[in-house]
């Protein structure tokens, strides 16, 4: 049988993604230009997993006042199309990549969920979403959609019996961890804010995410930049150290890349360190280039081929 995910964007956007050697504050700042992309995190994730060949539908909110170039990559990539159109517009993200320093994202706000509007997108993916094998929401809250009427909205997921993997941040993600999704991927920062303290050294990322994984979600993994990421699930604990990679282009995408790596691995059927080592690939390779996806996949095997995978005693 064909795998068939489904990725939910709530918060959609257009990145606007540039590249300079740092920013001046107050200053007039020259910003090379790497992109305009119609994107958001669940959009990210199912096109990386179409490219892998994965077949893919993708929901959540567009504003219908600048759909058009949503719509033809939806077309083009050959992604089914669940998305809801609301009043108002889609926002812009702007993204900067420093040479010297980390990505700086300007994130302006965009179209208002009316209660109306979020009553219909609940009814509607209650019903779509349990003809896939894993649904992926990723992303932030869109005006109008509070943590507590997310929270509601998953744990409804969760008792439909669907696979829920959660990709997301501050409220959104505090809020989604009650619902005991699937699979969570906080970053170490992320883990760091829901603990309440920080965490320095994998042992204690470990502690912290097993007090997460006690709660009643299954997988748990952990990313953790350029020192790689940690997975922790009901048998075994394992890390994977990617390759040091050289000539970074932008870090965005990059953990919507590792994210569509771990479902296509889980879809698969790899094995839980073979699935982590094929993220920690395909999420190095999304540094190399401006936008998301993976054009061959044979690009990925020198990568993957240097991903150090670690078993750890728990």
């Amino acid at each position: 049988m064909i795998a068939k995910v489904a990725t939910i964007t709530l918060n959609a956007a257009y990145d606007l993604v540039g590249r300079l050697k740092r920013i001046e504050l107050g200053e007039v700042n020259t910003v090379e230009t790497l992109g305009l992309f119609p994107a958001g995190k669940g959009i990210n994730v199912a096109k990386v997993l179409k490219d892998l060949g994965i077949n893919v539908a993708v929901g959540g909110f567009l504003g219908q006042d600048n759909v058009g170039d949503f719509e033809h990559m939806f077309q083009a990539l050959g992604l089914e199309d669940k998305f809801q159109r609301v009043t108002g517009k889609t926002r812009i993200n702007v993204k900067i990549t420093e040479t010297e320093a980390n990505v700086t994202d300007l994130n302006f706000l965009g179209y208002e969920i009316s209660p109306t509007d979020w009553l219909k997108f609940v009814e509607s993916s209650l019903e779509y979403c349990k003809q896939f094998d894993i649904v992926a929401v990723c992303g932030s809250l869109p005006r109008g959609v509070t943590p507590e009427r997310f929270s509601a909205w998953l744990a409804q997921l969760h008792n439909a019996g669907i696979k829920v993997v959660l990709d997301s941040s501050n409220a959104a993600l505090s809020a989604g961890l009650n619902a005991n999704p699937w699979l969570v991927k906080p970053n170490h920062r992320e883990l760091e804010t829901w603990i309440g303290h920080s965490l320095n050294g994998i042992d204690e990322i470990i502690q912290a995410a097993k007090k997460l994984q006690a709660q009643g979600i299954a997988n748990v993994i952990i990313s953790m930049g350029a020192n790689g990421s940690v997975w922790l699930s009901e048998n075994s604990i394992v890390q994977a150290e990617p390759p040091k990679c050289e000539n970074v282009v932008s870090t965005v995408g990059a953990g919507d890349s590792m994210v569509a790596g771990l479902i296509y691995g889980s879809v698969n059927n790899y094995s839980q360190a073979d699935t982590l080592a094929f993220a920690s690939a395909v999420s190095a390779f999304a540094v190399l280039q401006s936008n998301v996806g993976v054009s061959d996949r044979k690009l990925l095997d020198p990568i993957l081929a240097n991903v150090k995978i670690t078993m750890i005693e728990g």
